[in-house]
């Protein structure tokens, strides 16, 4: 049975963890492997990608450059004909329709692991992730496409339910299933967090535009699985979770792993994750609105100081407090942030 190694970095650190993804029994005609998709997701395109995962500084930059240079990014940087996807289908669609689990793995097989089977088939949930989908891959050009393109193909060829939609992740893939489901709000209802995690609102987790950040703080549901004595997750677990409670998202859940360090959950432990990705939990009315009205504040109050040193003749400093404004709020600061670059006379 294959052994992965998974990187995790941390603070400037690679640290070297090896991890059993299970495999899928030969013998279970539900798991398909070597599975090959045809169509491409339209969000799955490098322009759309870039847009949502970038902050608009950056955006703006890459669009520049390209202009400059006269050239034209790819649509789709992935040759479809050349990935191949593990999929799980239970027997039985239940009446509603299938549920979807939409997995980055941080290892390099595409594998659905084995001990999830039985709880997958339990809660009538398709599992698919892509192969060639790890840690060493480039998450803006392989790892968000390809599971893009996996939800858009599963949905194409199976009755999924909307609402149960999910992205998921162990790992450096969670953290990759977190960047996903902050980009893409409108498209997944809930993010699996196994075993990794972040801050958002930093240069790795960049916010979404205000329109697509008000659907994830309303509608998003974030389950923490990391086991008991995975320290160093545990601590960044933490931080996680208040980073998303400062940003007005509050439906979130952590569930035990107990007995367990970095590694991938046991049967019983990934059928209570399951359960409670589908048990969403409505914020309070006021208390989001009370959280958002300070955080636009915020915003607001930033921009307005990059507009008084650029009154006061203060370009450098100006400039230096939009960079930094950018990291920080990104699509909650724009377009205005990108109309004062324009004012600046200068390239981001």
């Amino acid at each position: 049975m294959p052994i992965f190694r998974c990187l995790l970095g941390v603070g400037g650190l690679s640290i070297s963890l090896l991890v059993h993804p299970g495999d899928a029994p030969d013998n279970t005609a539900a798991v398909q492997h070597d599975v090959v998709f045809a169509e491409y997701s339209p969000l799955s395109g490098s322009l759309e990608v870039a847009r949502r995962v970038l902050t608009p500084l950056n955006f703006a930059r890459l669009e520049r450059e390209a202009a400059r240079k006269n050239v034209k990014l790819r649509d789709y940087p992935i040759d479809l004909a050349n990935e191949k996807f593990a999929l799980f289908v239970p027997a039985q669609a239940p009446p509603q329709g299938y549920s979807l689990l939409v997995f980055i793995a941080p290892w390099p097989a595409a594998a659905v692991p084995r001990d999830w089977i039985s709880a997958l088939d339990r809660h009538g949930m398709i599992f698919v992730t892509a192969a060639n989908s790890g840690n060493t891959e480039n998450v803006l050009e392989r790892r968000i496409p390809l599971a893009l393109i996996a939800a858009h193909n599963v949905m194409q060829r199976y009755p999924i339910d909307k609402e149960r939609l999910y992205i998921g992740g162990m790992s450096g893939g969670s953290r990759v299933a977190l960047r996903t489901a902050l980009a893409y709000p409108d498209v997944f209802r809930a993010v699996l967090l196994h075993s990794g995690s972040d801050r958002i609102a930093t240069a790795e987790t960049p916010l979404p535009s205000a329109e697509l950040f008000k659907q994830f703080q309303a509608s998003l549901r974030f389950v923490y699985l990391t086991g008991e004595n995975d320290r160093l997750n545990l601590d960044t677990d933490v931080e996680s979770r208040a980073s998303l409670q400062y940003w007005c998202a509050y439906d979130i859940d952590v569930e035990g792993f107990p007995m367990a360090g970095h590694e991938l959950a046991g049967s019983r432990d990934i059928d209570l994750a399951l359960t409670a990705l589908g048990a969403h939990v409505r914020p309070n009315p006021d208390r989001l609105a009370a959280c958002r009205a300070h955080r636009e504040k915020e915003v607001s109050e930033k921009l307005q100081q990059v507009e008084q040193l650029l009154g006061r003749g203060k370009a450098g400093d100006a400039w230096t407090q939009l960079k930094k404004l950018d990291l920080r709020y990104a699509g909650l600061a724009a377009p205005k942030s990108v109309e004062l670059t324009q004012e600046l006379h200068t390239e981001p």
